[in-house]
Order: structure tokens, then C-alpha cells, then sequence
């Protein structure tokens, strides 16, 4: 690892970014790039490790959260004043990473996953470039072995078949938790100034548990189609998703340029399913019927269990060690009913220990009763938020009723390249300085 990686010029790490697979040990069986390595792998170092975990989701220290928190400005929807190297929705961090090599798997915790009193320890630790004692603060480990997900599509695409789970390499994937960010939305879009109005299109375009808080009944959602705010399930679930896989790809960029920065080889890598990650992390799984899956009702439903068409579907829940959640979602079973899990989203942003509580910790202002002076949740957003999460609950038996709640769509693998690959295909300018750097450094670590 260069050990000037600290100096590095930004403007290098954006113009020599560039996608670099082929590391020591690997090989590429036939075709025109044909090539074996005459290198054993070489598994990044813990240090590396941690700093491109650092890049994808350091802790450094208070979002600024500079909004108008008048009673219609809209900042209440700030739901966290943590900061991390990526920026987040509502300051939510709705992203995890994973990080999986030949030594296991870990999880590094997002804020809201550790205590309030290690925040500020960390941050500093980051600030003071002790990149590996904030990584071994932050992570947990889940596994004592590469954790290994099917190769063949669709579980990924064959043009990664040759190198995903490749021995001396180290597997980066995001996974995002969808729920928190929904239910924070819906308490946004379903109050008394913004009036969004929902309907589901997989019933008739029938209200989705919200009939009673029509305008045209007396209430406050606007569900005149003239006044631009009627949606459906699918397109708000369409936009907490779009909002969310942001952050995942801010990720994959900051990796991108960390493996720049530090000579590493590394690429975004396919890893889009529904299921096949968290299952082979180890996720509670809940099985389902495909017709309840896809929200299939009437003679749909019974012609697909008549015909043997009604399998089986693996749907992540949870990340559990020793009886303990690691990543929760906010539904059942983790909350007795959608109403609590509502509650416990508005408990969490104005709670006595919440974000906008009595006393924070910590506050990125410098009066920290600041906090308690930001206009909280009216009664109306709650009570609407907790009839649309039940509608969705009793009608799909599942929360998004349209994805799992954990979300996969790329990761980044990186490793020590082989040089002499690219010597051997391409000008000189594929590879540059770091690479170089980096190579000569280790071959002194492993001589």
C-alpha cells in the first residue's frame, strides 16, 4: 500500500479511475485475453481493508442538517445527525456494507446500530487517520469463512462468472434496509402540507387504507387526480427505492477511487437478486407462497396452485447473531404490528432518546437544545402513515409489498492486480503510478 495514500490528488484518483479485474491468482480461460497467473493470490491487508471500508461508509462525525424546521419548511424529516463519507436521504444512512474475503465476512454498523457515546470516539478516530482502529470499532464479524452466493445468472451475469469469489480478493457489497425510509417518507407525503393521496393499481386503484383521510371525506390528502398529488403503491415504493440505491452507488464510487488511490485493483460487480446474498450472509429467511409474493389473488392465485406454479420464495427478514438483530426492518416480526413499527420510526426522530429529543447525542449545533425547539410529527401524518402501512401489511402479508426489504444491486471486488496482464494487452496508461507503487510494496510484504 503507497504510503503516501493520504496526498494523493483527488483530480488523479477521477482521471485514472478505472475498472481493473485480472488479480494475482486468476485467470482467464480462452478467448482473445487469455492469460493464467503465475502468482498465488494475495488477500488485501487488514489495513487496506479498512480503507476502502472507510471510503464506503466512514463514521466523521455530525451531519450540519442546515434546513428550516418551521412547521412547513420540511425539515423534520431529518431521521439522523450523523455523517457519514457518502451523503443519505434524511440523514437516515440507509445503506450497510458487507465485507467478505477468505478470512469471513463482516458487518460494519451503520450509526443508528451503535451506541450514541462511540460516535464521537470513531469520528475522531477517522479524523485522525487511524483508519484500522475505527474499522475494528465499527465491524462485527458474521462469518469465519468467504461466504459464496451461486455464480451462474440469474443469480449474477456470466460476465462475472470467472472472477466473483475469486481467492485473494475482497467482496464490498451495500445492502440497503428499504423500511425506515419508507415509513419516514410516508409521514412526510401523507401530512397536512404535502397531501399526497395513494392508490393501489393491483386492486382497482382502490385507496390504499386511506379513504377516510380524503378531502372529499373531510380530511387532509388531496384526492382530486387535478391536484397532481394522487400516487400509487408502485410508484412510491419505485421512488424510496431509486432514493435509497443512490447511496449504494456513492459507495461504489468512493471505493472506486480508494482503489485508485491505494494501487488496487477493483470493479463494480453484479449482484442485483432478491434473496441470494442475504441468504448466503445468513439472514433470517421467511419462505412464501409465490401467488402471496406477488400479491396474486382470486382464480389467479388457485389456477397457480393447481398447476404446481405456486413455489416457494425466500424473503430476507433479518440479520441475527445469537438471538440479537444486527439489520432489522420495521414490519413484523421485529414489531408486533405496522402501527408499532410507525411508532417506533416516530419514537426514534422525537422520543425522549430520539433524534429531536431533549438532549441528542450528539448535536451538530452548538446549543443542543436546539433540537427540542424542531416542530415534530403531527397527529394527522401518524394516523394516515399507520393506516396506508396496515393496508399494504393485510393486503400483501409483506412490507414493501412490492421488493424484500433488503435491497442488493452491486458491489465492488477488489485485489492486487497482476501486472503483468496488462503489460502483456494493453499501452502503458493502463496502469499507473499507484499500481505500480503498489505492486513493488508488495512484493517486499510477501518476499
Amino acid at each position: 500500500m503507497n504510503p503516501n495514500f493520504a496526498s494523493y490528488p483527488f483530480v488523479s484518483a477521477l482521471k485514472h479511475r478505472r475498472s481493473r479485474r485480472l488479480c494475482l491468482g486468476m485467470s482467464l480461460d480462452g478467448g482473445p485475453l487469455a492469460f493464467k497467473s503465475r502468482y498465488a493470490p494475495v488477500p488485501l491487508s487488514e489495513t487496506e481493508e479498512a480503507l476502502m471500508a472507510f471510503a464506503a461508509c466512514g463514521i466523521t462525525g455530525c451531519a450540519l442538517a442546515d434546513l428550516s424546521y418551521v412547521a412547513d419548511g420540511g425539515g423534520n424529516i431529518m431521521a439522523g445527525l450523523i455523517g457519514r463519507t457518502i451523503a443519505s436521504g434524511d440523514g437516515i444512512q440507509t445503506v450497510n456494507l458487507v465485507t467478505v474475503s477468505d478470512s469471513g465476512a463482516y458487518l460494519y454498523r451503520r450509526p443508528q446500530e451503535m451506541p450514541p457515546t462511540e460516535i464521537a470516539e470513531i469520528a475522531h478516530l477517522s479524523e485522525s487517520n487511524e483508519f484500522l482502529q475505527a474499522a475494528r470499532r465499527i465491524r462485527v464479524q458474521i462469518s469465519d469463512k468467504r461466504v459464496r452466493t451461486r455464480s451462474e445468472p440469474i443469480f449474477n451475469i456470466n460476465a462475472n462468472r470467472w472472477s466473483v469469489h475469486a481467492p485473494g480478493t475482497t467482496y464490498f457489497l451495500p445492502i440497503n434496509e428499504l423500511t425506515f425510509m419508507y415509513v419516514n417518507g410516508l409521514l412526510e407525503i401523507l401530512n397536512e402540507h404535502t397531501g399526497v393521496y395513494v392508490l393501489d393499481e393491483r386492486a382497482g386503484f382502490c385507496p390504499a387504507g386511506l379513504a377516510k383521510f380524503a378531502k372529499s371525506k373531510g380530511g387532509h390528502l388531496s384526492d382530486n387526480p387535478a391536484d397532481g398529488k394522487v400516487a400509487t403503491i408502485a410508484v412510491v415504493e419505485r421512488l424510496v427505492t431509486e432514493f435509497v440505491t443512490v447511496e449504494q452507488g456513492m459507495m461504489l464510487q468512493n471505493l472506486g477511487l480508494m482503489a485508485q488511490t491505494l494501487g488496487l485493483g477493483g470493479f463494480p460487480n453484479f449482484a442485483n437478486h432478491e434473496f441470494s446474498w442475504c441468504e448466503a450472509l445468513g439472514f433470517r429467511m421467511q419462505q412464501m407462497a409465490a401467488s402471496k409474493y406477488l400479491g396474486v389473488r382470486g382464480l389467479t392465485a388457485i389456477g397457480m396452485k393447481l398447476l404446481g406454479k405456486d413455489n416457494e420464495v425466500p424473503l430476507p427478514l433479518g440479520l441475527e447473531r445469537n438471538g440479537e438483530p444486527l439489520l432489522k426492518f420495521y414490519a413484523p416480526p421485529y414489531f408486533p404490528s405496522m402501527r408499532a413499527a410507525v411508532e417506533a420510526v416516530a419514537e426514534h426522530k422525537f422520543g425522549k432518546k430520539g433524534v429531536f429529543g431533549g438532549s441528542p447525542s450528539p448535536t451538530p449545533w452548538k446549543d443542543s437544545t436546539l433540537s427540542a425547539k424542531v416542530s415534530g410529527l403531527s397527529d394527522k401524518a401518524i394516523a394516515a402513515t399507520i393506516a396506508y402501512c396496515e393496508y399494504v401489511w393485510d393486503r400483501y402479508g409483506r412490507f414493501p409489498a412490492l421488493m424484500p426489504p433488503f435491497r442488493t444491486v452491486l458491489g465492488f471486488q477488489a485485489g492486487h492486480l497482476d501486472l503483468e496482464f496488462y503489460e502483456k494487452f494493453y499501452p502503458p496508461g493502463a496502469l499507473g503510478e499507484t499500481q505500480r507503487v503498489a505492486d513493488a510494496l508488495l512484493e517486499k510484504r510477501v518476499a
